[in-house]
């Protein structure tokens, strides 16, 4: 992994372990990746390949016992300059850490939003968390917000309740709350899931234009490759609770050297062929691997065309395909 020029967030070599009855496995196994300040990293993968986990691990949401981090680092570098290891602290240091320097946009902001609870008092709710303001001032800066996420008449949104307000908005009010305190790293899982493709850009659009105003770090988790070309600067792929490949976007799109990347890009529909008649989509070969039986080699060995012997046998380790490029397969530079 290539070291960042000014990061706000590095992980080393993280491991997430998951306990049950039957089992106990890996769901992130010895994940490393940076998030520099002002840009956008896109942890890209199907589902089931750990983005989430991630994601969960670095504000410490996942619930012991059934879950904890087994080993590695969390480096964030809060407003101070000061690099912190997130799995020492104990909760009360991470309740000072969440919603106020760290923010987070969730998948399916109806679920996530207080359905008995006006829009507005749930942001004054989350400014009064970290910051000594009075419920007036709470409530103005909450209109504030709701104006810098483009949603006109602030006032009258302010008081509506999450059922009365479309996708869009909703989303639009989750990252209102995210970035209530103007935190350094935003964290945003797959926030554009459920919308269609034209709220779906204004909020991509939304994002970019709020983290070149506050010059925040983002770690966007997606599926979506088209999502990704948009909205980042750097992509890590990720499957098997591992990172397969990581480089600059346009590099990784112009030359993808894992297996893995070059078949999710090779699913993508093609513009060129859209008239062509019976023209199916290509698709990944197989299943997800299952992190509680996986290959004693490299985990995608079982879905790869190009698997050796070798892979069966043992699993790759990261090696640098350029200064910016590095890849977890022993054949990168066959393709």
């Amino acid at each position: 992994m290539t070291e960042a020029e000014d990061p706000v967030l590095m992980l080393r070599r993280l491991a997430v372990e998951f306990t049950t009855p039957n089992a106990r496995f890996r769901a992130v196994d010895g994940v490393s990746l940076n998030v520099e300040r002002g840009q956008t990293l896109a942890l890209v993968g199907e589902s089931g390949s750990g983005k989430s986990v991630t994601t969960l691990s670095i504000l410490r949401l996942l619930r012991p016992p059934l879950a904890r981090i087994a080993a590695g680092e969390i480096l964030f570098r809060g407003r101070d300059g000061r690099l912190r290891d997130l799995a020492q602290l104990d909760e009360r240091q991470m309740r000072s850490v969440r919603g106020d320097q760290i923010g987070l946009i969730f998948q399916e902001p109806m679920t996530s939003l207080n359905p008995v609870m006006s829009v507005g008092a749930q942001i004054a709710q989350a400014i009064r968390l970290h910051r000594a303001v009075s419920k007036r001032a709470a409530a103005a800066e909450a209109q504030s917000l709701l104006r810098l996420v483009e949603i006109d008449d602030p006032a009258r949104r302010a008081a509506s309740y999450p059922h009365q307000l479309s996708g869009g908005m909703r989303q639009r009010v989750m990252i209102a709350m995210a970035i209530a305190c103007r935190p350094v790293l935003l964290l945003a899982d797959e926030p554009t899931t459920a919308l269609d493709v034209t709220v779906q850009a204004q909020i991509l659009r939304l994002i970019r234009r709020l983290q070149r105003e506050f010059g925040m770090g983002v770690l966007f988790i997606t599926h979506n490759l088209g999502v990704v070309a948009e909205i980042a600067d750097q992509v890590a792929v990720m499957y098997g609770g591992q990172i397969v490949e990581s480089a600059p976007v346009h590099e990784l799109f112009d030359s993808p050297r894992h297996p893995y990347t070059r078949a999710l890009l090779a699913s993508l529909p093609d513009a060129a062929a859209a008239h062509t008649p019976h023209q199916r989509l290509r698709v990944v070969p197989g299943q997800v691997v299952d992190p509680r039986r996986l290959p004693p080699g490299c985990r995608f060995e079982p879905r790869c065309v190009r698997a050796e012997e070798q892979c069966r046998r043992s699993g790759p380790e990261v090696m640098a395909a350029s200064p910016v490029h590095d890849v977890r397969c022993r054949r990168w530079n066959e393709a």
